[in-house]
């Protein structure tokens, strides 16, 4: 009890959780951050140079990241970078993309994402599920087809019974690990509750070898309860072709 007599709160734990190992529950205080910065080329810049560029002060300041040629806008092109120090957003890609010989780049804003990974719970190597499987999903060179977007579940989803709220997930879950295991669709799942604008909780990655497999697992995931019943916003979607990556080290 606390000295006024309400109960006391129990401490916050913010450390992500996976399946337990030998018995001990794996604990891990680490997530790896993903921006997604949508840029439209002027009428100065072309989009090869802008690749050219950005991509070479990127390298020099060791942020490990992605660029994308826009699919649906031929002026246009996207950068994907990730840190588990979301300081480094600022810090360094910030100054990356505002540097003087990039004059005349403009942002999309309606088009930038921001997340954080996340755990389950279910993770049997939370490490691996945590840092390195998003990194190595992104900069994998046999896949530079890529979807992102963000969405937004109605409340209801959250006042559903655990048990139900679960089955609903595995549903949505199993699906993407099909597309996973045939080499069509690979996922990185993003949180992004209080990290954007527009109030979304999730931003999704959909990468792979062709884009036909992906547009195909969103419409899969249409029939899906998650989906159909419990989906409030979905967007906008961002479609584009790696032709630019640096992993860092």
């Amino acid at each position: 009890m606390s000295h006024h007599g309400a109960p006391e709160s129990p401490p916050i734990d913010v450390r992500e959780r996976g399946a337990p190992r030998d018995g001990e529950p794996q604990t891990l205080d680490r997530r790896l951050f993903m921006q997604l910065l949508c840029f439209e080329c002027g009428p100065t810049l072309a989009p090869p140079d802008v690749v050219a560029r950005l991509g070479a002060r990127l390298q020099a300041a060791r942020m490990p990241s992605v660029i994308y040629e826009d699919v649906n806008h031929p002026f246009a092109l996207a950068v994907l970078s990730y840190s588990e120090d979301p300081a480094d957003f600022v810090t360094k890609v910030r100054p990356a993309a505002s540097d003087e010989s990039l004059v005349g780049l403009k942002l999309r804003p309606a088009l930038t994402m921001l997340g954080r990974t996340y755990s389950t719970g279910f993770e049997s190597d939370l490490p691996f599920w945590l840092i390195e499987r998003p990194r190595q999903t992104v900069q994998n060179a046999a896949w530079n087809w890529a979807v992102w977007y963000p969405l937004r579940r109605k409340g209801a989803f959250e006042r559903l019974e655990p048990k139900e709220r679960g089955g609903i997930l595995r549903e949505h879950g199993s699906i993407g690990k099909a597309y996973g295991d045939a080499d069509l669709a690979h996922d990185v799942r993003l949180a992004c509750h209080g990290l954007d604008e527009n109030d979304n909780e999730f931003v999704i990655g959909l990468v792979g070898k062709e884009l036909y497999p992906l547009s195909h697992v969103v419409q899969a995931m249409r029939r899906t309860r998650q989906t159909s019943e419990f989906m409030e916003q979905m967007g906008p979607f961002f479609v584009g072709r790696a032709v630019w990556r640096y992993a860092g080290g």
